[in-house]
């Protein structure tokens, strides 16, 4: 038996630009539904927004994410910040998303590609337990955790 688990991201009305985002980051394909595709009337405010939405890749990258009906103010529901402060990670989120791989060639790219208008919480660099680790809080107010799998 195996099991997968797959992070599922709750938006405040920006969820179809951040699937798209993580997908042009990730690669794979997008499937993104709308409520109106599920029958809520096209003239109700909010049909156009995701109903369920997922990015899937052949490299194993996978994420979730719906926009929260109502919800405008755009970014990740729950908010929060992090930070580094004597070399001690401060946060008040309930998550982070954590990616790895055997490289750091691999990562970097990732990185590049993620760190446009994100808040660089500790830059991609050797680490005393990874050959690359770094912390970013993207555009939509998610914080993704990078690190070399390997020794």
């Amino acid at each position: 038996m195996t099991i997968q688990t797959t992070t599922h991201l709750n938006f405040r009305g920006d969820a179809r630009q951040a699937l798209e985002f993580y997908q042009s980051v990730f690669g794979g394909h997008a499937v993104i539904n709308t409520y109106a595709d599920f029958g809520m009337p096209a003239d109700i405010p909010g049909s156009d927004k995701v109903v369920f939405g997922l990015v899937a890749a052949e490299n194993g990258f996978q994420i979730m994410g719906y926009d929260i009906p109502g919800q405008t103010d755009g970014g990740i529901a729950g908010g929060g910040s992090t930070r580094r402060e004597n070399n001690t990670t401060i946060t008040d989120q309930a998550l982070f998303v954590s990616i790895g791989s055997d490289t750091l060639d691999e990562l970097q790219s990732y990185w590049n590609a993620l760190s446009a208008d994100a808040t660089i919480i500790e830059p991609l660099a050797a680490s005393a337990w990874s050959a690359g680790f770094g912390m970013l809080t993207d555009r939509f107010g998610v914080t993704w955790s990078i690190n070399v799998t390997t020794a």
